[in-house]
Protein backbone atom coordinates (compact mmCIF):
# COMPACT_ATOMS: atom_id res chain seq x y z
CA UNK A 1 0.00 0.00 0.00
CA UNK A 2 1.48 3.22 -0.76
CA UNK A 3 2.12 6.50 1.21
CA UNK A 4 -0.97 8.23 -0.35
CA UNK A 5 -3.47 4.94 0.08
CA UNK A 6 -2.47 4.57 3.30
CA UNK A 7 -3.21 8.49 4.37
CA UNK A 8 -6.81 7.65 2.88
CA UNK A 9 -7.53 4.08 4.17
CA UNK A 10 -6.35 5.93 7.87
CA UNK A 11 -8.86 9.08 6.96
CA UNK A 12 -11.18 6.53 5.80
CA UNK A 13 -11.40 5.20 9.40
CA UNK A 14 -11.14 8.10 11.09
CA UNK A 15 -14.52 9.12 9.12
CA UNK A 16 -16.09 5.93 10.46
CA UNK A 17 -14.75 6.12 14.16
CA UNK A 18 -16.36 9.92 14.06
CA UNK A 19 -19.58 8.46 12.32
CA UNK A 20 -19.77 5.36 14.99
CA UNK A 21 -19.09 7.91 17.57
CA UNK A 22 -22.06 10.52 16.91
CA UNK A 23 -24.43 7.47 16.47
CA UNK A 24 -23.79 5.94 19.99
CA UNK A 25 -23.52 8.83 21.91
CA UNK A 26 -26.74 8.78 23.62
CA UNK A 27 -27.38 10.68 26.92
CA UNK A 28 -30.21 10.36 29.20
CA UNK A 29 -31.35 11.55 32.44
CA UNK A 30 -31.62 8.38 35.63
CA UNK A 31 -34.14 9.35 37.97
CA UNK A 32 -34.46 7.33 41.22
CA UNK A 33 -37.68 8.43 42.94
CA UNK A 34 -40.02 5.35 42.52
CA UNK A 35 -42.08 2.96 45.55
CA UNK A 36 -40.41 0.18 43.58
CA UNK A 37 -36.89 1.01 41.15
CA UNK A 38 -35.83 -1.12 39.17
CA UNK A 39 -32.41 -2.44 40.82
CA UNK A 40 -29.11 -0.53 39.62
CA UNK A 41 -27.22 -3.22 38.35
CA UNK A 42 -29.93 -3.93 35.68
CA UNK A 43 -30.32 -0.08 34.80
CA UNK A 44 -26.79 -0.37 34.17
CA UNK A 45 -27.28 -3.07 31.62
CA UNK A 46 -30.63 -1.28 30.20
CA UNK A 47 -28.09 1.93 29.29
CA UNK A 48 -25.39 -0.44 28.27
CA UNK A 49 -27.79 -2.79 26.23
CA UNK A 50 -29.92 0.35 24.66
CA UNK A 51 -26.30 2.85 23.33
CA UNK A 52 -26.43 4.97 26.35
CA UNK A 53 -23.40 5.92 26.68
CA UNK A 54 -23.70 9.12 29.44
CA UNK A 55 -26.16 9.30 32.32
CA UNK A 56 -27.34 12.11 34.93
CA UNK A 57 -27.72 11.33 38.47
CA UNK A 58 -30.45 14.29 40.15
CA UNK A 59 -28.54 13.27 43.70
CA UNK A 60 -25.57 10.75 44.48
CA UNK A 61 -27.44 7.91 44.80
CA UNK A 62 -25.24 5.38 46.30
CA UNK A 63 -26.56 2.21 44.39
CA UNK A 64 -26.54 4.02 41.03
CA UNK A 65 -23.11 5.54 41.94
CA UNK A 66 -21.73 1.87 42.14
CA UNK A 67 -23.59 -0.05 39.51
CA UNK A 68 -21.97 2.42 37.44
CA UNK A 69 -18.11 1.44 38.33
CA UNK A 70 -16.84 0.25 35.84
CA UNK A 71 -19.28 0.16 33.22
CA UNK A 72 -18.20 2.58 30.29
CA UNK A 73 -20.72 4.65 31.44
CA UNK A 74 -19.75 8.80 31.59
CA UNK A 75 -21.47 9.74 34.84
CA UNK A 76 -22.78 13.19 35.64
CA UNK A 77 -23.93 13.57 39.25
CA UNK A 78 -26.02 16.01 40.59
CA UNK A 79 -26.17 18.33 43.83
CA UNK A 80 -30.10 18.94 45.19
CA UNK A 81 -31.49 22.18 45.51
CA UNK A 82 -31.71 21.75 49.69
CA UNK A 83 -27.67 21.54 50.12
CA UNK A 84 -26.93 24.86 48.12
CA UNK A 85 -26.79 26.70 50.77
CA UNK A 86 -24.42 24.49 52.70
CA UNK A 87 -22.17 23.89 49.65
CA UNK A 88 -22.26 28.11 49.79
CA UNK A 89 -21.56 28.24 52.95
CA UNK A 90 -17.46 26.67 53.45
CA UNK A 91 -15.18 25.28 51.13
CA UNK A 92 -14.87 22.77 53.84
CA UNK A 93 -18.46 21.60 53.36
CA UNK A 94 -18.44 21.11 49.51
CA UNK A 95 -14.93 19.53 49.98
CA UNK A 96 -17.13 16.68 52.11
CA UNK A 97 -19.50 15.98 49.33
CA UNK A 98 -16.91 16.08 46.60
CA UNK A 99 -14.84 12.95 49.04
CA UNK A 100 -18.08 11.10 49.90
CA UNK A 101 -19.66 11.66 46.37
CA UNK A 102 -16.98 11.96 43.91
CA UNK A 103 -13.99 10.97 45.08
CA UNK A 104 -15.07 7.57 46.54
CA UNK A 105 -16.86 6.31 43.83
CA UNK A 106 -14.04 7.14 41.19
CA UNK A 107 -11.36 5.57 43.43
CA UNK A 108 -13.33 2.26 45.29
CA UNK A 109 -15.83 1.28 42.25
CA UNK A 110 -14.35 3.01 39.04
CA UNK A 111 -17.40 5.06 38.29
CA UNK A 112 -16.81 7.31 35.45
CA UNK A 113 -18.02 10.81 37.04
CA UNK A 114 -17.21 13.75 34.68
CA UNK A 115 -19.62 16.37 35.50
CA UNK A 116 -20.97 17.37 39.05
CA UNK A 117 -24.30 19.57 38.45
CA UNK A 118 -24.13 22.14 41.11
CA UNK A 119 -28.41 22.43 41.91
CA UNK A 120 -31.18 21.56 39.07
CA UNK A 121 -32.67 24.87 37.71
CA UNK A 122 -32.29 26.94 40.89
CA UNK A 123 -33.39 30.21 39.43
CA UNK A 124 -36.73 29.31 38.86
CA UNK A 125 -38.90 32.59 38.80
CA UNK A 126 -41.53 30.31 41.41
CA UNK A 127 -38.96 29.73 43.24
CA UNK A 128 -39.03 33.56 44.44
CA UNK A 129 -35.24 34.07 44.61
CA UNK A 130 -34.85 31.27 47.02
CA UNK A 131 -31.87 29.80 45.42
CA UNK A 132 -30.69 33.15 43.87
CA UNK A 133 -27.33 34.09 46.47
CA UNK A 134 -25.79 30.59 47.12
CA UNK A 135 -25.94 28.93 43.66
CA UNK A 136 -22.50 31.08 42.58
CA UNK A 137 -20.91 30.81 45.39
CA UNK A 138 -21.37 27.07 46.31
CA UNK A 139 -20.79 26.54 42.19
CA UNK A 140 -17.56 27.89 43.28
CA UNK A 141 -16.65 26.01 46.46
CA UNK A 142 -17.60 22.78 44.80
CA UNK A 143 -14.99 23.97 42.01
CA UNK A 144 -12.70 24.56 44.49
CA UNK A 145 -13.18 21.29 46.21
CA UNK A 146 -13.16 19.24 42.83
CA UNK A 147 -9.18 20.72 42.21
CA UNK A 148 -7.95 20.32 45.76
CA UNK A 149 -8.99 16.46 45.65
CA UNK A 150 -6.75 16.02 41.94
CA UNK A 151 -10.07 15.96 39.95
CA UNK A 152 -9.92 19.34 38.50
CA UNK A 153 -9.18 18.39 35.05
CA UNK A 154 -11.46 15.32 35.20
CA UNK A 155 -14.32 16.73 36.34
CA UNK A 156 -16.10 19.70 35.59
CA UNK A 157 -18.57 21.34 37.17
CA UNK A 158 -22.31 23.00 35.73
CA UNK A 159 -25.64 24.09 36.76
CA UNK A 160 -28.56 22.78 35.25
CA UNK A 161 -30.98 25.27 34.47
CA UNK A 162 -34.45 25.72 33.03
CA UNK A 163 -34.77 27.81 29.75
CA UNK A 164 -36.72 30.64 31.62
CA UNK A 165 -33.15 32.39 32.41
CA UNK A 166 -33.66 33.64 29.04
CA UNK A 167 -36.12 35.59 27.19
CA UNK A 168 -37.03 37.29 24.17
CA UNK A 169 -38.83 40.25 24.06
CA UNK A 170 -40.63 40.60 20.75
CA UNK A 171 -40.64 36.53 20.72
CA UNK A 172 -37.97 36.23 17.96
CA UNK A 173 -34.77 34.33 18.82
CA UNK A 174 -32.58 37.10 17.49
CA UNK A 175 -33.92 39.22 20.62
CA UNK A 176 -33.19 36.93 23.24
CA UNK A 177 -31.20 37.96 26.38
CA UNK A 178 -30.56 36.89 29.59
CA UNK A 179 -33.61 37.91 32.29
CA UNK A 180 -32.75 41.29 33.53
CA UNK A 181 -33.13 40.08 36.93
CA UNK A 182 -30.35 37.77 37.15
CA UNK A 183 -28.44 39.03 34.40
CA UNK A 184 -25.50 40.52 35.69
CA UNK A 185 -25.53 36.80 37.71
CA UNK A 186 -25.49 34.69 34.32
CA UNK A 187 -23.47 36.50 32.93
CA UNK A 188 -20.42 35.62 35.86
CA UNK A 189 -21.42 32.07 36.10
CA UNK A 190 -20.98 31.76 32.22
CA UNK A 191 -17.57 33.12 32.68
CA UNK A 192 -16.93 31.26 35.79
CA UNK A 193 -17.52 28.51 33.81
CA UNK A 194 -16.03 28.98 30.60
CA UNK A 195 -12.90 30.07 32.73
CA UNK A 196 -13.14 26.74 34.40
CA UNK A 197 -13.61 24.94 30.65
CA UNK A 198 -16.74 23.81 32.03
CA UNK A 199 -19.98 23.34 30.21
CA UNK A 200 -23.31 25.39 31.09
CA UNK A 201 -26.47 23.10 30.99
CA UNK A 202 -30.36 24.41 30.40
CA UNK A 203 -33.07 22.02 29.89
CA UNK A 204 -35.64 22.68 27.16
CA UNK A 205 -39.19 21.56 27.10
CA UNK A 206 -41.28 21.83 23.61
CA UNK A 207 -44.01 19.71 25.66
CA UNK A 208 -44.70 22.48 27.93
CA UNK A 209 -44.92 24.64 25.45
CA UNK A 210 -47.63 22.73 23.58
CA UNK A 211 -49.38 22.53 26.99
CA UNK A 212 -48.62 25.73 28.39
CA UNK A 213 -50.91 27.34 25.80
CA UNK A 214 -54.02 26.13 24.03
CA UNK A 215 -53.54 28.28 20.84
CA UNK A 216 -49.77 26.90 20.65
CA UNK A 217 -49.60 25.29 17.14
CA UNK A 218 -49.19 21.67 17.79
CA UNK A 219 -46.65 21.11 15.24
CA UNK A 220 -44.16 23.71 16.24
CA UNK A 221 -43.73 21.44 19.07
CA UNK A 222 -42.09 18.64 16.69
CA UNK A 223 -39.25 18.26 14.72
CA UNK A 224 -40.19 17.92 10.78
CA UNK A 225 -39.58 14.31 9.84
CA UNK A 226 -40.12 13.31 12.95
CA UNK A 227 -41.90 10.09 12.14
CA UNK A 228 -45.66 11.92 10.98
CA UNK A 229 -47.39 11.93 8.06
CA UNK A 230 -48.16 16.16 9.03
CA UNK A 231 -47.07 18.82 6.77
CA UNK A 232 -45.10 20.24 9.43
CA UNK A 233 -45.20 23.69 11.11
CA UNK A 234 -45.48 27.36 9.68
CA UNK A 235 -42.20 29.01 9.88
CA UNK A 236 -41.01 31.70 12.17
CA UNK A 237 -39.04 34.02 10.51
CA UNK A 238 -36.37 35.62 11.84
CA UNK A 239 -34.22 37.62 9.64
CA UNK A 240 -32.82 35.11 7.23
CA UNK A 241 -33.70 32.18 9.25
CA UNK A 242 -36.62 30.26 9.18
CA UNK A 243 -37.74 28.33 12.28
CA UNK A 244 -39.96 25.18 12.22
CA UNK A 245 -39.51 24.16 15.54
CA UNK A 246 -39.86 25.42 18.99
CA UNK A 247 -36.75 23.86 19.76
CA UNK A 248 -34.44 25.09 17.68
CA UNK A 249 -36.11 29.07 18.04
CA UNK A 250 -35.50 28.35 22.14
CA UNK A 251 -31.99 27.09 21.73
CA UNK A 252 -30.67 29.91 19.16
CA UNK A 253 -32.71 32.51 21.71
CA UNK A 254 -29.52 31.45 23.89
CA UNK A 255 -27.03 31.73 21.79
CA UNK A 256 -28.82 35.42 21.28
CA UNK A 257 -28.12 36.15 24.73
CA UNK A 258 -24.44 34.73 25.31
CA UNK A 259 -23.98 36.65 22.06
CA UNK A 260 -25.28 39.50 23.23
CA UNK A 261 -22.96 39.39 26.83
CA UNK A 262 -20.14 39.17 25.24
CA UNK A 263 -19.64 35.10 24.29
CA UNK A 264 -18.85 33.20 21.65
CA UNK A 265 -21.49 30.56 21.59
CA UNK A 266 -19.47 28.23 19.34
CA UNK A 267 -16.53 28.26 21.81
CA UNK A 268 -19.56 28.22 25.02
CA UNK A 269 -19.72 24.40 25.91
CA UNK A 270 -23.55 23.72 26.18
CA UNK A 271 -25.37 21.10 27.30
CA UNK A 272 -28.93 20.15 26.92
CA UNK A 273 -29.65 18.86 30.32
CA UNK A 274 -33.34 17.46 29.95
CA UNK A 275 -35.62 17.58 26.92
CA UNK A 276 -38.25 14.64 26.16
CA UNK A 277 -41.83 13.85 26.20
CA UNK A 278 -44.47 12.23 28.36
CA UNK A 279 -46.82 9.36 28.03
CA UNK A 280 -49.43 9.27 30.40
CA UNK A 281 -51.29 12.08 32.92
CA UNK A 282 -52.26 14.58 29.86
CA UNK A 283 -54.03 14.61 26.65
CA UNK A 284 -50.91 16.09 25.44
CA UNK A 285 -48.93 12.99 26.82
CA UNK A 286 -49.53 9.91 24.54
CA UNK A 287 -47.00 7.42 23.62
CA UNK A 288 -47.69 7.96 19.70
CA UNK A 289 -46.99 11.83 20.46
CA UNK A 290 -44.17 10.83 22.59
CA UNK A 291 -42.83 8.30 20.28
CA UNK A 292 -42.60 11.17 17.38
CA UNK A 293 -41.03 14.03 19.42
CA UNK A 294 -38.29 11.41 20.96
CA UNK A 295 -37.61 9.99 17.31
CA UNK A 296 -37.07 13.29 15.69
CA UNK A 297 -34.48 14.35 18.30
CA UNK A 298 -32.70 10.64 18.07
CA UNK A 299 -32.59 11.53 14.43
CA UNK A 300 -30.93 15.47 15.05
CA UNK A 301 -28.59 13.33 18.05
CA UNK A 302 -27.35 10.49 15.61
CA UNK A 303 -26.84 13.48 12.53
CA UNK A 304 -24.94 15.70 15.40
CA UNK A 305 -27.02 18.29 14.22
CA UNK A 306 -27.04 21.67 15.41
CA UNK A 307 -29.26 24.98 15.28
CA UNK A 308 -29.64 27.38 12.38
CA UNK A 309 -27.70 29.71 14.83
CA UNK A 310 -25.11 27.29 16.28
CA UNK A 311 -24.52 24.97 13.77
CA UNK A 312 -22.51 22.70 16.21
CA UNK A 313 -24.44 20.17 17.99
CA UNK A 314 -24.84 20.36 21.80
CA UNK A 315 -24.67 16.91 24.09
CA UNK A 316 -28.66 16.36 25.05
CA UNK A 317 -29.69 14.32 27.41
CA UNK A 318 -33.45 12.62 27.07
CA UNK A 319 -35.44 13.06 29.81
CA UNK A 320 -36.27 10.38 30.79
CA UNK A 321 -34.89 6.44 31.47
CA UNK A 322 -37.83 4.90 33.58
CA UNK A 323 -41.05 6.20 34.77
CA UNK A 324 -41.06 7.53 38.35
CA UNK A 325 -44.43 6.62 40.56
CA UNK A 326 -43.42 8.99 44.03
CA UNK A 327 -42.57 12.10 41.66
CA UNK A 328 -44.21 15.62 42.74
CA UNK A 329 -47.41 15.67 39.75
CA UNK A 330 -46.40 19.26 40.11
CA UNK A 331 -47.30 20.78 36.93
CA UNK A 332 -49.01 18.22 36.02
CA UNK A 333 -49.69 14.29 36.21
CA UNK A 334 -47.29 13.69 33.64
CA UNK A 335 -44.72 14.19 35.35
CA UNK A 336 -44.49 10.59 36.46
CA UNK A 337 -44.65 9.82 33.10
CA UNK A 338 -41.23 11.13 31.25
CA UNK A 339 -39.86 7.38 30.62
CA UNK A 340 -38.88 5.82 27.39
CA UNK A 341 -39.34 3.00 29.64
CA UNK A 342 -42.32 1.98 31.98
CA UNK A 343 -41.41 1.61 35.36
CA UNK A 344 -40.25 -1.90 35.00
CA UNK A 345 -38.12 -0.97 31.61
CA UNK A 346 -39.79 -2.01 29.40
CA UNK A 347 -40.20 -0.79 26.01
CA UNK A 348 -42.91 1.94 25.79
CA UNK A 349 -42.94 2.82 21.87
CA UNK A 350 -40.42 1.80 19.28
CA UNK A 351 -37.52 3.87 19.23
CA UNK A 352 -34.92 4.03 16.27
CA UNK A 353 -31.21 4.42 18.00
CA UNK A 354 -29.21 4.77 14.59
CA UNK A 355 -27.15 2.00 12.78
CA UNK A 356 -30.73 -0.20 12.76
CA UNK A 357 -30.97 -0.24 16.36
CA UNK A 358 -34.07 -0.19 18.10
CA UNK A 359 -34.49 -0.25 22.06
CA UNK A 360 -34.92 -3.25 23.83
CA UNK A 361 -36.40 -4.03 27.27
CA UNK A 362 -34.62 -4.65 30.88
CA UNK A 363 -33.44 -8.02 31.27
CA UNK A 364 -33.73 -9.85 35.03
CA UNK A 365 -36.11 -7.81 36.62
CA UNK A 366 -38.59 -9.94 38.82
CA UNK A 367 -42.01 -9.27 39.84
CA UNK A 368 -44.43 -9.50 42.53
CA UNK A 369 -47.20 -12.72 42.37
CA UNK A 370 -49.31 -12.73 39.12
CA UNK A 371 -51.98 -11.25 41.20
CA UNK A 372 -54.48 -7.92 41.04
CA UNK A 373 -56.74 -6.59 43.51
CA UNK A 374 -60.28 -5.43 42.05
CA UNK A 375 -63.63 -4.35 43.36
CA UNK A 376 -65.32 -7.49 43.80
CA UNK A 377 -68.01 -8.59 41.06
CA UNK A 378 -70.83 -8.87 44.04
CA UNK A 379 -69.75 -5.28 45.30
CA UNK A 380 -69.67 -4.04 41.84
CA UNK A 381 -73.20 -4.41 41.00
CA UNK A 382 -74.25 -2.11 44.11
CA UNK A 383 -71.17 0.03 45.05
CA UNK A 384 -68.45 1.47 42.70
CA UNK A 385 -65.97 1.29 45.91
CA UNK A 386 -66.00 6.03 44.95
CA UNK A 387 -64.21 6.63 48.85
CA UNK A 388 -62.23 3.60 49.18
CA UNK A 389 -60.52 4.29 45.91
CA UNK A 390 -60.09 7.86 46.80
CA UNK A 391 -58.02 6.53 49.74
CA UNK A 392 -56.15 4.48 47.82
CA UNK A 393 -55.31 7.20 45.09
CA UNK A 394 -54.08 9.01 48.22
CA UNK A 395 -51.49 6.81 49.15
CA UNK A 396 -50.75 4.95 45.62
CA UNK A 397 -49.58 5.89 42.32
CA UNK A 398 -53.35 6.96 39.66
CA UNK A 399 -52.08 9.69 37.18
CA UNK A 400 -53.06 6.81 35.13
CA UNK A 401 -56.75 7.92 35.87
CA UNK A 402 -58.62 10.98 34.53
CA UNK A 403 -59.42 13.10 31.41
CA UNK A 404 -56.14 12.60 28.79
CA UNK A 405 -54.71 9.89 30.55
CA UNK A 406 -54.27 6.19 29.40
CA UNK A 407 -57.47 4.85 31.97
CA UNK A 408 -59.93 7.87 31.03
CA UNK A 409 -62.28 5.24 29.51
CA UNK A 410 -62.13 3.03 32.68
CA UNK A 411 -66.46 3.54 33.86
CA UNK A 412 -66.60 4.26 37.95
CA UNK A 413 -66.22 0.47 39.11
CA UNK A 414 -63.03 0.20 36.74
CA UNK A 415 -61.76 2.88 38.41
CA UNK A 416 -62.13 1.49 41.96
CA UNK A 417 -61.06 -1.56 40.30
CA UNK A 418 -57.61 0.09 39.18
CA UNK A 419 -56.60 2.43 42.46
CA UNK A 420 -57.59 -0.80 44.58
CA UNK A 421 -54.84 -2.66 42.82
CA UNK A 422 -52.59 -0.06 42.84
CA UNK A 423 -52.27 0.29 45.91
CA UNK A 424 -52.44 -3.31 46.23
CA UNK A 425 -49.56 -3.11 44.40
CA UNK A 426 -47.93 -0.43 46.01
CA UNK A 427 -47.98 -2.38 49.72
CA UNK A 428 -46.25 -5.78 48.00
CA UNK A 429 -49.38 -7.63 48.23
CA UNK A 430 -49.54 -7.77 51.58
CA UNK A 431 -52.49 -8.86 53.97
CA UNK A 432 -55.40 -6.77 54.62
CA UNK A 433 -54.03 -4.41 51.27
CA UNK A 434 -56.93 -5.78 49.36
CA UNK A 435 -60.21 -5.19 51.90
CA UNK A 436 -61.36 -1.87 51.54
CA UNK A 437 -64.22 -2.44 53.27
CA UNK A 438 -64.44 -5.74 52.27
CA UNK A 439 -64.83 -4.47 47.96
CA UNK A 440 -61.68 -5.89 47.43
CA UNK A 441 -61.05 -8.81 45.84
CA UNK A 442 -58.10 -10.64 44.89
CA UNK A 443 -57.58 -11.96 41.25
CA UNK A 444 -56.00 -14.05 38.72
CA UNK A 445 -57.28 -12.89 35.43
CA UNK A 446 -55.40 -9.31 34.26
CA UNK A 447 -57.93 -6.73 33.97
CA UNK A 448 -56.16 -4.79 31.73
CA UNK A 449 -58.47 -3.29 29.11
CA UNK A 450 -56.90 -1.08 25.88
CA UNK A 451 -54.72 1.14 26.59
CA UNK A 452 -55.15 1.08 30.57
CA UNK A 453 -52.11 -1.14 32.13
CA UNK A 454 -52.96 -2.59 35.54
CA UNK A 455 -49.64 -3.49 36.05
CA UNK A 456 -47.83 -6.06 38.48
CA UNK A 457 -45.35 -4.34 40.65
CA UNK A 458 -41.03 -5.35 41.08
CA UNK A 459 -41.04 -7.75 43.51
CA UNK A 460 -38.03 -5.40 45.29
CA UNK A 461 -37.95 -8.09 48.46
CA UNK A 462 -35.87 -10.48 45.61
CA UNK A 463 -33.68 -8.12 44.36
CA UNK A 464 -32.82 -7.12 48.41
CA UNK A 465 -29.56 -7.61 48.04
CA UNK A 466 -28.94 -4.88 44.79
CA UNK A 467 -31.31 -2.36 46.27
CA UNK A 468 -29.47 1.09 47.10
CA UNK A 469 -29.44 2.18 51.01
CA UNK A 470 -32.61 4.72 51.77
CA UNK A 471 -31.72 8.41 50.82
CA UNK A 472 -31.56 10.93 53.26
CA UNK A 473 -34.58 12.98 53.66
CA UNK A 474 -32.40 16.13 52.50
CA UNK A 475 -31.63 15.01 49.91
CA UNK A 476 -34.95 14.89 48.10
CA UNK A 477 -36.08 17.80 46.04
CA UNK A 478 -39.28 18.62 44.71
CA UNK A 479 -38.74 19.31 40.41
CA UNK A 480 -41.24 22.23 39.60
CA UNK A 481 -40.16 22.97 35.72
CA UNK A 482 -42.08 26.16 34.50
CA UNK A 483 -41.63 27.59 30.54
CA UNK A 484 -40.07 30.75 29.98
CA UNK A 485 -42.43 33.02 28.90
CA UNK A 486 -45.37 30.26 28.51
CA UNK A 487 -42.78 27.26 28.07
CA UNK A 488 -40.32 29.20 25.82
CA UNK A 489 -43.15 29.74 23.39
CA UNK A 490 -40.15 31.53 20.71
CA UNK A 491 -41.55 32.70 18.18
CA UNK A 492 -45.74 32.10 18.90
CA UNK A 493 -45.99 35.51 18.90
CA UNK A 494 -45.40 35.93 15.04
CA UNK A 495 -48.61 33.51 14.57
CA UNK A 496 -50.81 35.97 15.75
Amino acid sequence: MGRHDTYFFCLSILLLHNTLTNVDALACNWGTQASHPIPPNIVVKLLRDNGFNKVKLFEADPGALRALGKSGIQVMVGIPNDLLATMASTVTAAELWVQQNVSQYISKYGTDIRHVAVGNEPFLKTYKDRFVHSTYPALQNVQAALVKAGLGRQVKVTVPLNADVYESGDGLPSSGDFRSDIKTLMVSIVRFLADSVSPITFNIYPFLSLNADPNFPREYAFFPGGGSAAGGAKPVVDGSISYTNVFDANFDTLVSALEKNGFDANKVEIIVGEVGWPTDGDVNATPAMAQRFNQGLLNRIVKGQGTPRRKTAPEVYIFSLVDEDVKSVDPGKFERHWGIFSYDGTVKYPLSLGNGRQLVPAKGVRYQAREWCVLSPQAAAGNNGGASADYACQLADCTSLGPGSSCAALDPAANASYAFNMYFQKMDHRRGSCVFDNLGFVTKVDPSRGSCRFPIEIDTSRHETLRPPPRSSGATEMKWRTVAAAAMAVGWAVFN
